[in-house]
């Protein structure tokens, strides 16, 4: 079974990850539900940007609202999966002794987030879009 298909099994059995490796210390296994915690509060709030953007720009095209508030739920839906992604990945990697894994997420998410940003920018400096 390749590593994906195992880490998304865990996703909804996450009882399962104590059969791997040994139990780290809990303040790791409670930093990385944190950490976990913070990206799912990243990701609402993202949502919730994304249907204010909707709800509260009426005055703007109806292509540029639907994309804005499309980029911003949309990114805030892969944020969510991600979170819960790279909670199992760490926690595994913590149960056996390896380097926490890297990710280049946090980057494409930052990047995504000021590509929208600017866009915003953009439609407030030249009023009606």
């Amino acid at each position: 079974m390749s590593d994906f298909v195992q880490s998304l099994r865990l996703w909804f059995a996450p009882g399962r990850i104590r059969d791997e490796g040994e139990t780290p210390d809990y303040r790791f296994s409670l930093a990385n539900e944190r950490t976990f915690l913070a990206w799912i509060r990243t990701a609402l709030a993202l949502i919730g940007g994304g249907f204010a953007v909707d709800q509260f720009l009426p005055d703007l095209r109806w292509g540029v609202r639907a994309g804005l508030a499309l980029a911003l739920i949309g990114t805030g839906a892969v944020c969510a999966v991600r979170a819960v992604n790279h909670w199992v990945r760490c926690e595994r990697a913590m149960r056996r002794g390896e380097d926490l894994p890297s990710s280049r997420f946090p980057a494409l998410l930052a990047v995504l987030v000021a590509v929208v940003a600017l866009a915003m920018v953009l439609i407030v400096a030249w009023g009606d879009v």
